[in-house]
């Protein structure tokens, strides 16, 4: 008896007795070894090779190429239905007419190579496209000049043979990285950023010329981009990406541009998400998105408008970041093709040099084309001149006649460039007799010429290829590039921390006796407000602090002290302790800031004596200094019972401190007698001119020292200036030229456009308070900023039109010309000639340095310059402050006049100009 079971065919084992049978043959059993490793791999070869992934050649997917040529095959000059496209790719891709649909619309929607009709869908809200019957499409003007040349075309049968398809189109561009792709295959990804038009054609004609070229991403969908991690769209990299927001007043934000990779309904879902969960506050949201998206946002009352911006970009889809991974498929040097990891840098010089090789190409067949073109004229000339023609007579087989053309030609055959073939002479038996009858020498010699001339150039353009192509792309640039110039603004991002930002949601309730926090204890006694993502400090009467991440009910310790939202990096909230060291000891003081911590680390704040517990505690935001009245208890021999401490004298030292002593004496109350301002003083601020923001971290240019109700200045281009609180969380409009802080005495010359006049006038006003912009020049639609300035005496250079005057250039003093007036006013006409430009001489406003702000905070006047001693100061380094002493005590010190602190005059103000 056999042991195989039953219905097996022994012919199909294998080795070692392996059936190798395949589903569906018959066999009763089979073994699946190895058909996973077979199969799956095919499947996996094709997906990546013929489905995801761009080639490196042309920058297109298979799908994508066969449509392109299925539309030049249509192509008459008018729309094709976009369901007759479809159909007619499908001779040559082998799967369904969803799929083509699909890859047609994505094209269509890059707005590059097809030109659509009809509702193609939209980019911005993700509207889909209507139905492919409705719509219609043809191949671009762009399309039909650099991506088709059958000349230089290969190509293949298609899948079933009955058709030949192109391997690759001969793309003279960097197509890919203009379009951008994605694709994801098996165990591989590929994705590829837009970048812009016109920018890849400079950076191409770089790359011909030797320099390096360096490409950065363009999003159609506009927006801002941070691409310092871009990394050249290698795996590893990644992107920042952000919606454009801007504030319309305190209660509405507006989005004019949403971030690349999401839509306008995607990001109103996740607004709302956000909303719902408590990170951010929003009343309302409207869609009004059309061509352009607009997303306006209604605030509720009392939220801030500039918090809520940073919510948006850190828990909406105002902000994602992008990975690019940039894959393409080579055909290698054995013919396999394969996928390759490459840079955008790199993608880039590789298409150039395509661009190259296909414009030698396509030279040379044109140079091949004329030379052919310019041997049968001339022979076409020898044949009918000399009268060739005319032995044919005597032949009597198709033979002789051949021979005698070739015989009557040799004598002439010495001004030709090559042999003359038996086709050659075939073609000369085909010329009409009517033609021979009318042949017109002159004309002929003109043809030929004509020839000539086109064949010198082609040769000049071969042997002048890089400078050929970099006029190909000039032309594109010229003939194609208006209307795409860059939509997504490349800026640095700042950080912004969630906690920060996130919308106080929740209320922080404690359970003192229990020793229990949380929002759910709702029966106990409220002590702050804060997000689900905060974390809180809390101090217990043991003199132990820790932090922790808030919940809805935790256990932190018995005698809670104080419990309340804790910021990293806060340096501005100082917390007072007053604690007994050991249960007899002394008692000491201290103040401390909580910078850094370990989350749920428990650190002891005493000198760690068992038994040491707190006696006093306050935390004070922004440092604020108190008193308190300690009382001791009475004892024999003790006269003072009762003595006052300002606790504001004490230094701000480290949490692990022992702090000062404040008695050895027993207490008995401690109680606060008075509470004072700020000990920390004015926080220095510098401005970020790269992300536009506020920080105190000295990042920018310095604004100055700010406190209480200081604010910011802000000029904007549109001819109105805005006043800010120095709050770091501040966005400034795009259109601010000028940031400094409010000097409510300075005045402000400005000279403006005025659209109704047609002239340019000038006015000098104060900066009065206000919360809105406040336009300083007319509302006419024409009207716009000139120029402006912030010092004290502004100098103008005026030039004037040679055409209408012959007046040399002026040099006005802004504050001599005009007096200051209200803000409302209209000003006073410049001059009366026609003006050709303006240039102001002078800086828009005196750079404001540590130095020159602590100069200017210590001027002296004349009475008071007796008091110094300048020989004091001698044998020290000079700083700019020891300087300016130096020059104000002693009038006979020689002064260079390069000085930044030159210009001081007894008992006046100096202007300084300190770099």
């Amino acid at each position: 008896m056999s042991d195989e079971p039953e219905g097996t065919d022994q012919e199909g084992a294998g080795e070692n007795g392996e059936h190798r049978n395949v589903p569906g043959t018959g066999g009763g059993t089979f073994s699946v070894s190895g058909m996973y490793r077979d199969w799956f791999l095919d499947y996996a070869s094709y997906v990546i090779l013929e489905r995801a992934v761009p080639a490196l050649a042309d920058g297109l997917k298979p799908v994508q190429r066969r449509i392109l040529h299925a539309m030049k095959e249509l192509d008459d000059g008018r729309y094709n239905k976009v369901a007759n496209i479809i159909g007619h790719t499908m001779q040559y891709h082998p799967h369904g007419d969803a799929s083509i649909g699909d890859a047609l619309v994505q094209l269509g929607q890059k707005d590059l190579l097809i030109d659509a009709q009809g509702n193609w869908g939209n980019i911005l809200t993700g509207d889909s496209a209507a139905a492919p019957r409705y719509i219609e499409a043809r191949l671009s003007k762009f399309a039909l000049n650099v991506v088709f040349n059958p000349k230089t075309t290969a190509w293949q049968m298609s899948y079933d043979g009955r058709n030949k398809e192109p391997v690759h189109l001969p793309v003279k561009f960097p197509l890919l990285l203009a379009q951008g792709g994605e694709g994801i295959a098996v165990g591989l990804s590929c994705k590829v950023l837009p970048h812009n038009f016109n920018e890849l054609i400079d950076a191409s004609i770089a790359v011909l010329r030797g320099k390096r070229a360096q490409v950065l991403p363009d999003f159609p969908t506009g927006g801002m981009a941070d691409v310092e991690q871009y990394n050249e769209g290698q795996r590893g990299g990644r992107v920042r990406v952000r919606a454009r927001i801007r504030k319309e007043d305190n209660r509405t934000l507006v989005i004019t541009e949403v971030p690349f990779g999401t839509t306008t309904t995607g990001l109103i879902e996740s607004i709302i998400k956000a909303n719902d969960k408590g990170k951010l506050k929003v009343r309302h949201i409207e869609d009004n998105t059309a061509e352009n998206a607009e997303i306006i946002i209604h605030l509720p009352a009392g939220v801030s408008p500039d918090t809520t911006i940073d919510a948006l970009y850190a828990f909406s889809d105002c902000e994602l970041s992008i990975a690019p991974n940039a894959t393409v498929i080579e055909i290698g040097e054995d013919g396999l093709e394969r996928p390759r990891f490459v840079s955008v840098n790199e993608l880039l010089k590789i298409s150039t040099q395509h661009t190259l090789d296909l414009l030698r190409t396509e030279l040379e067949i044109r140079r091949d084309e004329l030379e052919e073109q310019w041997h049968f004229s001339s022979l076409e000339r020898i044949f009918i001149e000399k009268k060739v023609y005319r032995r044919i007579e005597e032949a009597e087989t198709w033979e002789e006649v051949i021979a005698f053309i070739h015989k009557g030609l040799r004598p002439h055959v010495q001004m030709l460039k090559r042999a003359v073939t038996d086709e050659d002479v075939v073609r000369l038996t085909e010329i009409k007799i009517k033609r021979i009858s009318k042949f017109d020498s002159f004309r002929a010699d003109a043809h030929i010429k004509g020839l000539e001339d086109q064949l010198a150039e082609v040769r000049h353009k071969l042997d002048h290829l890089v400078d050929h192509a970099v006029d190909y792309f000039k032309e594109l640039k010229k003939k194609y590039g208006a209307g795409r110039e860059r939509r997504t603004e490349l800026r640095t991002f700042d950080t912004i921390v969630a906690t920060k930002v996130a919308v106080a949601n929740r209320k922080l309730y404690v359970d003192r006796a229990e020793g229990f926090i949380g929002w759910g204890l709702r029966n106990f006694e409220q002590v702050d407000e804060c997000s689900d993502i905060d974390d809180i400090i809390v101090f217990r009467d043991n003199g132990t602090m820790v932090v922790t991440k808030v919940a809805d009910k935790k256990f932190v310790g018995k005698g809670i002290l104080h419990a309340g939202v804790w910021k990293k990096g806060d340096d501005r909230t100082i917390y007072h302790l007053i604690y007994q060291d050991g249960t007899k000891g002394a008692y000491f003081m201290k103040r401390f800031a909580v910078t850094g911590i370990t989350r749920d680390k428990e650190y002891d704040l005493t000198n760690g004596t068992a038994g040491s517990h707190v006696v006093y505690f306050t935390a004070n935001p922004d440092g604020a200094a108190e008193v308190v009245q300690v009382q001791l208890r009475p004892r024999p021999n003790l006269r003072k019972t009762k003595f006052d401490i300002d606790l504001g004298k004490l230094a701000v030292k480290g949490r692990s401190s022992k702090g000062n002593l404040l008695t050895r004496h027993m207490v008995a109350k401690i109680t606060q007698r008075e509470r004072g301002g700020s000990t920390l003083g004015a926080i220095p601020i510098w401005f970020d001119e790269t992300v536009r923001r506020l920080n105190d971290t000295g990042h920018g240019r310095y604004l100055g020292r700010f406190s209480g109700d200081d604010r910011v200045l802000c000029v904007l281009s549109s001819g109105s200036y805005q006043l800010f609180p120095f709050s770091l969380n501040t966005h400034f409009p795009d259109e601010a030229i000028t940031v400094v802080k409010w000097d409510p005495k300075a005045a402000l010359s400005a000279i403006y456009w005025e659209g109704e006049k047609q002239q340019y006038q000038v006015k000098r006003f104060l900066t009065e308070p206000a919360r809105d912009p406040v336009r300083f020049i007319t509302e006419h639609a024409d009207s716009k900023l000139a120029l402006h300035s912030l010092v004290a005496h502004p100098h103008v250079r005026i030039g004037f039109d040679k055409r209408s005057n012959d007046r040399p250039e002026e040099v006005v003093d802004l504050e001599e010309l005009i007096a200051v007036k209200g803000v409302k006013a209209l000003g006073n006409r410049l001059t009366p000639y026609k003006v050709k430009d303006l240039e102001l001489l002078d800086p828009v406003f005196v750079p404001m340095t540590p130095e020159l702000e602590e100069v200017q905070g210590m001027l002296i006047s004349e009475d008071e310059i007796g008091n110094l001693d300048p020989p004091e100061m001698e044998g020290l380094e000079e700083s700019p402050v020891k300087r300016f002493k130096r020059m104000q005590a002693s009038d006979d010190i020689d002064r260079d006049p390069d000085d930044p602190l030159i210009g001081y005059s007894p008992g006046k103000q100096i202007e300084l100009g300190l770099d």
